[in-house]
């Protein structure tokens, strides 16, 4: 949308500005799953690095969460994320695993998960998306976050104790994340209705 007026185009209404993100999004995962090429699933996994989280974030955050760009949103978020947080990820994902053993299961982080093992698997749920089982992707990922939410949560009791804003700060994080998982399994739902658009 910047670069259209940039370009000297006028603002894009929202009909337009919605347009662009469901064509956007069904092109990405239309190249992708037609390719069947290891290169364009690597370039695709990695589009943030190409294009920057802003410019995904202007496509595709204002979508609902169970729109095929919302979901979109929110595994390239997830990943990148885990990128810039691999620490602190795999503190609160090791944090909520053994509470959330069957979430666990399903997202499919080798052990112990550290920072590697959380970027291979966010990466791997995004190829998942290209040349696997698009709902499939979908579930690893919402069981991610639940994994992730628990952990959170568990260690904002602890951080109460010493900071009540804090630990207020950290449950709502928690809260945040279960959400976001929630919404990628539906998302997940609705791929296999055929209804994710």
């Amino acid at each position: 949308m910047a670069a259209m007026e940039a370009l000297g185009a006028t603002s894009p209404g929202p009909a337009e500005v919605t347009q662009v993100a469901h064509d956007s999004a069904a092109a990405v995962v239309g190249v992708g799953r037609a390719a069947r090429d290891p290169a364009t699933t690597a370039r695709l996994v990695a589009l943030v690095d190409e294009l920057g989280l802003d410019t995904i974030a202007e496509l595709w955050s204002a979508r609902p969460a169970r729109s095929l760009p919302g979901a979109l949103w929110r595994l390239y978020a997830l990943r990148e994320w885990v990128r810039r947080a691999p620490a602190t990820a795999s503190r609160e994902y090791a944090a909520g695993m053994r509470a959330a053993e069957t979430a666990h299961v399903i997202a499919g982080v080798a052990e112990p998960p550290g920072p590697q093992e959380l970027s291979t698997l966010v990466d791997a749920i995004l190829t998942g998306v290209y040349d696997g089982e698009f709902d499939v992707a979908l579930n690893r990922a919402g069981a991610f976050c639940r994994v992730i939410s628990v952990g959170r949560s568990d260690l904002a009791h602890e951080t109460d104790l010493r900071d009540a804003d804090l630990g207020r700060h950290e449950t709502e994080a928690a809260a945040a994340m279960l959400a976001t998982g929630l919404d990628l399994e539906r998302a997940a739902a609705a791929w296999r209705a055929g209804s994710l658009t």
